[in-house]
């Protein structure tokens, strides 16, 4: 991926936008999060439908040669100490370290925290709109006889999960398990590593943002909660938002500029005939003003009988 894509030239609106307030952003994350929930609720779909929906990306990724996940998951779930911590990576990770970058990007890179939260906002909204449309059940629900191994449910004891994917024990209901296309596990690991590799100051960072991405592919797959074009497809997600993200900066300007003038061209002015010094018109004085020479036709009138009476 081009570092120049997400990179804002110092001339451009990104650039130039200063730290949205955080009690503007807040409302607006947490709308964008509730949107992502209550939509992979929604999207449910028919088991059956997701059951063969799966089968059929194995049968592909089998055909291509690129059916990943079933020895990893053998290993994993014949191998306790790396299968029980891949578990606590799945179930937690997701939701730590991905707000983590966000708050970081606000607080140490403002200049550029508007063009990544918005690619991470409209590729979530992109992977709510394949959830609705391709429900998919994760290789760890699919028939024994596909040969996987549910190790959510095989290291439940040693968690805070059920059999019911990461949701804590019986809270299973307020999960969707048919989620599985596309892995936005592996979509925001990606999102973070890039911010990590761009705006991290040290190696050590830059080494982190591209191993945490990495990492997060592995363990969906070891631990059956994706196929492996389920993480292609999340990867593909998050290149869809930046390519969306920049526009949508631009149409969202625009709409703040034609709101601003709206605004302006409707707030009330200063009355008619009050000037910006504060003068009246010519006929007119403010109470118990008295007339002025030189102001008016009484004025003009008094004028000329003083002059009369001027001894010539």
């Amino acid at each position: 991926m081009s570092t120049s894509r997400v990179h804002a030239a110092p001339h451009t609106p990104v650039a130039r936008g200063t730290r949205p307030h955080w009690w503007a952003e807040l409302p607006l994350l947490a709308l964008v999060y509730a949107a992502y929930t209550a939509g992979r609720l929604l999207a449910r779909g028919d088991v059956s439908a997701a059951t063969g929906h799966g089968v059929r990306l194995l049968d592909a990724e089998r055909l291509l040669h690129i059916d990943f996940e079933r020895p990893l998951n053998r290993f994993f779930s014949g191998t306790p100490a790396v299968g029980i911590p891949a578990d606590f990576v799945y179930a937690a990770l997701h939701y730590l370290v991905t707000p983590a970058v966000l708050i970081w990007l606000w607080r140490r890179h403002p200049a550029r925290y508007r063009l990544m939260r918005t690619w991470l906002l409209l590729a979530t909204l992109i992977g709510l709109a394949g959830f609705t449309l391709l429900p998919t059940c994760p290789p760890r629900l699919l028939a024994a006889v596909h040969g996987f191994t549910d190790t959510m449910a095989e290291y439940s004891p040693y968690g805070w999960w059920g059999g019911e994917a990461s949701a804590p024990r019986g809270l299973g209901g307020l999960t969707n398990q048919y989620a599985a296309m596309p892995s936005l596990h592996v979509g925001w690991a990606l999102w973070c590593g890039v911010a990590l590799w761009l705006y991290g100051g040290s190696r050590a960072t830059k080494a982190i943002g591209m191993a945490y991405p990495l990492l997060i592919t592995v363990v969906v797959l070891g631990t059956a909660n994706h196929y492996f074009l389920d993480t292609v497809a999340g990867s593909a997600v998050m290149v869809a938002g930046l390519l969306l993200a920049r526009p949508a900066l631009r149409l969202a300007a625009a709409a703040r500029g034609v709101i601003a003038a709206r605004a302006s061209e409707d707030a009330p002015g200063p009355p008619a005939n009050v000037g910006d010094g504060c003068e009246t018109s010519a006929d007119e004085r403010f109470p118990r003003q008295p007339a002025r020479a030189g102001r008016g036709p009484h004025a003009a009138a008094g004028a000329g009988d003083g002059a009369a009476r001027t001894p010539g």
